[in-house]
């Protein structure tokens, strides 16, 4: 039993020393794609928060859109990032592009849901009370339905995030750069200092992506929670005078 701890314990010292090695001599590299996948993670959210917001705004105005278009982005998640990532290379190509789009097309629907869950959810004697105070349907949309909606919006925002992170290092499959070419070089060279360093990274930079949302939701939260109610209780005065 000694000799095998022994050696985990010598193979688990030469791994940290490799790994210190590497950040010694390849920090520049290593700061590169670490930027690659920053940038390549952060344009995803921004375009499936745009697009997934709009779209559920849509088919909270349509219902005959939500089943089809929920029904399409749920099968599509289904479909695992790889394949998504190597279907696309047809029509788009290696880089960036298919690896933007696939993201996308995965983050779009955990955003898309919880809009449609969060704008149908508002309370009735909220939208009662707006709408007998004369708010028209578009300013209690964007004054009352939106500001209620964000904590579960924020919520699809926050797992969309973190799955852009995850499946972001597939990316480098294709030459996307990022993390991810640091665990595929691991694999193929039977380097475990390599795969640690990317897949420790990528899992931290979940971590803080995920923070960074939770501080924005907080910060915003009670402000938004709040407006609506003022906006009602100012009508409500302005009705009486």
């Amino acid at each position: 039993m000694v000799f095998p701890i022994i050696s985990i314990g010598k193979e688990g010292i030469d791994t940290i020393s490799l790994i210190w090695e590497y950040f010694g001599s390849h920090m520049d590299d290593y700061l590169t794609v670490l930027r690659e996948h920053v940038a390549i993670s952060l344009m995803a959210l921004a375009i499936s928060v745009i697009l997934g917001i709009s779209a559920g705004y849509v088919c909270v105005r349509s219902p005959r859109l939500e089943k089809w278009l929920t029904g399409t982005f749920q099968t599509l998640r289904i479909v695992p990032s790889l394949a998504i990532l190597i279907l696309l290379i047809p029509f788009l190509g290696t880089g960036v592009k298919p690896a933007l789009v696939a993201l996308v097309l995965l983050a779009i629907p955990p955003i898309l849901l919880n809009t449609v869950t969060g704008l149908t959810e508002v309370p009735d004697f909220m939208l009662e009370t707006a709408s007998g105070l004369g708010m028209t349907e578009k300013q209690v949309m964007y004054r009352v339905k939106f500001p209620m909606a964000f904590p579960l919006i924020m919520t699809g925002v926050k797992t969309a995030m973190i799955e852009i992170v995850a499946s972001a290092a597939l990316a480098a499959k294709i030459g996307a750069g990022g993390l991810g070419g640091l665990i595929f070089t691991g694999l193929g060279l039977n380097r475990l200092d390599l795969l640690l360093v990317g897949g420790i990274s990528v899992a931290l930079l979940s971590l803080v992506s995920g923070a960074i949302l939770d501080g924005i939701e907080k910060m915003m939260t009670p402000y938004l929670q709040t407006a609506p109610k003022r906006r009602i209780r100012g009508r409500r005065k302005a009705g009486r005078l």
